[in-house]
């Protein structure tokens, strides 16, 4: 398992399990379990929906640790297959059967993951302009998903309140409903202090989720 994803995942689910009160090692454990096992990607996937089925308390973290288990297929098991298995018909399958599974976090992962690989600091306008490529004509269903992101990037320069406050605009329907909040507050500050992270916390509509996906994506950078 990757070291990045492994310390992303436990983050993300000890943050959700303390402000939820709840334990989180049996969850934490059987996760591992699953993303460490030699098996078919889709196995997996099976596994760790088998596993969220069982600790239902944490179902808002599913979609999100999909996210992770992909990201640690392409860090980690991509290595141990073929060469060109990406190019594959059987990974084509496999993108066309989890098409409506995982978030626009996964996007943000990659991102991060090719900061980290070209040793460059996270940013928005990177993110954006880079790597999304929301400027170009042949990426508008990109620049259609972060058109709030777009439109807000001065929020890298103002507080959780503010952040919190324009995150209240964006529709349940919308992909970046639960993501925004979290997403912009990483910008804003890669590093928070712990009294940041009370502030964040005071300022977030649900402070249980925006609080795993902010470590998730904090721990995965680091």
């Amino acid at each position: 398992m990757d070291k990045k994803v492994k310390k992303a995942l436990l983050a993300s689910v000890n943050s959700y399990a303390a402000s939820e009160n709840i334990e989180a090692d049996a969850l934490s454990n059987a996760l591992i379990s699953c993303f460490e096992a030699e098996k078919p990607f889709m196995d997996k996937v099976a596994d760790m929906d088998a596993v969220f089925d069982d600790h239902q308390q944490f179902e808002e973290l599913r979609e999100y640790t999909f996210d992770l288990l992909m990201i640690n297929f392409f860090a980690a098991d991509v290595e141990k297959l073929e060469e060109d298995y990406l190019d594959s018909e059987e990974w084509e399958a496999i993108e066309e059967e989890t098409l409506d599974r995982g978030s626009e976090l996964l996007n943000m992962l990659l991102y991060l993951r090719e900061c980290a690989d070209d040793d460059i600091e996270p940013s928005m306008e990177d993110f954006l302009k880079e790597f999304l490529l929301v400027e170009e004509d042949e990426f508008q269903d990109e620049y259609r998903i972060y058109e709030k992101l777009i439109a807000n990037q001065i929020l890298i320069e103002s507080d959780y309140a503010e952040i919190a406050k324009v995150a209240k605009s964006v529709g349940e329907d919308e992909e970046l409903y639960e993501l925004f909040y979290p997403l912009v507050s990483f910008f804003n500050e890669p590093n928070p202090t712990a009294e940041q992270l009370q502030d964040f916390q005071k300022n977030a509509a649900n402070a249980s989720l925006d609080g795993a996906l902010l470590q998730l994506i904090i721990n995965f950078n680091n």
